[in-house]
């Protein structure tokens, strides 16, 4: 686990990469800000956390880092120790965690409940989506307090890398550590007029098969009766109308992603 830091003083903000070795664009993210060394107004931690899957270019390397928070420091394995020191380095931190996805070209933001981090910080940045998932957070970073997760783009994409680098600076300037361009306002900085919330309800599960395709796009409402993927060529059709979320057909191994309602716009 690698930590810098930008700025004198104890950091009470925290920008976390890497947490899984083959979503490479939150440590690129992070490196291109460290390079420009920028005159911060408040302290800032930086973590590079799961190093030795990051030089494998593999998710992890005993087990999901993102499944075993907040860890054991006496775990046989590398990663549920790894969790353990990481939740200790975030202590009293306000948190953004940098992944990527196979499911989305377009950057979101995901948090255990709306609470006064995700009213304050997400109008800054530029994402038009935030998704509730309390009812999926066991053993996962976002479960730790004050920590807003983001979705940064499509895996292994340069724009993933350019989504990462523009969620972190807008995060700096919604916990103040630094300031807004010159004649910015919030929504100006995140470049768009409203946040949607959606809260995660059930997984869609794949049942078998071997190929997959979706058929609907994220965000997106689908209809009962309304095709929404084929497993082997077959068609799966929605029994009751949902939000899709994280909806791929390759990103997990037994489920297509998530059901989601739609909650209404932050703030409202």
């Amino acid at each position: 686990m690698r930590i810098e830091q930008l700025g004198e003083g104890t950091p009470e903000v925290a920008v976390v990469a890497g947490i899984h070795g083959d979503e490479p664009c939150g440590p690129k993210a992070v490196d291109r800000l460290l390079l420009e060394d920028p005159d911060v107004e408040r302290a800032v931690k930086v973590v590079v956390v799961n190093e030795r899957a990051l030089e494998r270019g593999v998710r992890y390397v005993n087990e999901d880092l993102n499944r075993v928070f907040p860890g054991d420091p006496n775990a046989e394995t590398y990663e549920r120790r790894l969790a353990h020191d990481l939740v200790s380095e975030l202590r009293d931190c306000t948190v953004l965690s940098l992944h990527s996805t196979q499911s989305y070209a377009r950057p979101f933001a995901l948090v255990d409940r709306v609470n006064a981090v995700a009213r304050s910080i997400c109008p800054y940045l530029p994402v038009s989506q935030l998704v509730e998932t309390d009812k999926f957070t066991k053993g996962k970073l976002i479960s730790h307090p004050h920590t807003l997760e983001v979705e940064c783009g499509l895996q292994g994409s340069p724009e993933a890398v350019d989504h990462a680098y523009d969620l972190v600076r807008g995060f700096l300037a919604g916990t103040g550590a630094l300031p807004l361009p010159e004649g910015k306002n919030p929504v100006d900085a995140g470049e768009q007029d409203e946040v949607e919330v959606f809260r995660m309800d059930q997984p869609v599960r794949k049942n078998g098969g071997t190929e997959f395709e979706v058929l609907v796009e994220n965000f997106q409402r689908v209809e009962r009766g309304e095709p929404f993927a084929t497993a082997d060529g077959d068609e799966l059709v929605a029994e009751n109308p949902f939000v899709p979320v994280l909806m791929s057909a390759y990103g997990y191994e037994d489920i297509f992603g998530y059901t989601a309602e739609y909650i209404g716009v932050l703030g409202n």
